[in-house]
């Protein structure tokens, strides 16, 4: 925690935001410098199949035999049994947002990003949520989490008034149809326009991006950028400031 004098002249703020990160890994068979074999399979054949209407993968020379286990082991045996799925989110340092705030400087910004990877071939889901509601707090105040005007994010930031807003919006490949815009609105469109479709935190899950196949090994970044804005005619309390934001990428 930051102890920060008051300046009768201005208003200073410092945040510190904390960025938790869940993460799941699964014991993997041989590996090198260049590759990871997650698992592997003692057969003479087989191959995938597909068509607009079906997907079918068949093998030769391997038994059903089902699972086994040990003390210190567990065996999925026999065809297509080795169904473990490998997922891994990297976890970023605290972001400090800049500039601190005073009376001439009443926005604040900065940015966080996660590399999420897995080889499931359906892809995985990424979501973010905040550990308190508002998120930006500090001992004796807090910002309002941002509120967009409409059910959709605000494709511009706008805080005015007497109010104090603190907001994400993401960007990336994958981010979902409610992040991405048309060159005006968000909501729809294929757009990923820079510094735009602002959203408030929650401290339920908020689902902002989507991967439908693997990506392993190379995975996929998500960056969400911050803001925190002190309204004209605001008078936000002197303090240090943080949140608590935690992502989860689960495998589909």
């Amino acid at each position: 925690m930051n102890i920060i004098s008051k300046n009768l002249a201005a208003y200073l703020i410092f945040f510190l935001l904390i960025f938790g990160a869940y993460s799941a890994a699964d014991a993997y068979v041989a590996s090198s410098t260049n590759y990871r074999i997650q698992s592997d399979s003692i057969n003479v054949g087989g191959i995938l199949s597909t068509s607009t209407n079906y997907r079918i993968e068949d093998t030769a020379g391997e038994a059903g035999t089902g699972l086994a286990t040990g003390t210190t082991y567990k065996l999925f045996g026999g065809y297509q049994e080795m169904h473990e799925i490998y997922i891994s989110i990297s976890s970023p340092s605290d972001v400090s947002m800049s500039p601190s705030i005073t009376g001439g400087d009443r926005t604040s910004n900065g940015s966080v990003s996660w590399l999420v990877t897995t080889d499931s071939e359906s892809g995985y889901t990424f979501a973010i949520k905040a550990g308190s509601a508002p998120a930006l707090s500090s001992s004796a105040s807090s910002f309002s989490d941002y509120s967009p005007q409409s059910g959709n994010p605000d494709f511009t930031w706008s805080v005015t008034g007497n109010n104090s807003e603190f907001g994400f919006t993401p960007s990336g490949s994958h981010i979902t149809s409610t992040y991405k815009d048309d060159g005006s609105s968000c909501g729809g469109g294929s757009q990923d326009t820079s510094s735009a479709c602002w959203d408030g935190f929650s401290t339920s899950n908020k689902t902002i991006a989507s991967l439908s196949s693997g990506n392993h090994p190379n995975g996929t970044a998500t960056t969400i950028s911050l803001r925190a804005e002190i309204g004209p005619a605001s008078s936000q309390p002197v303090g240090s400031y943080s949140a608590s934001i935690t992502a989860t990428a689960l495998s589909q």
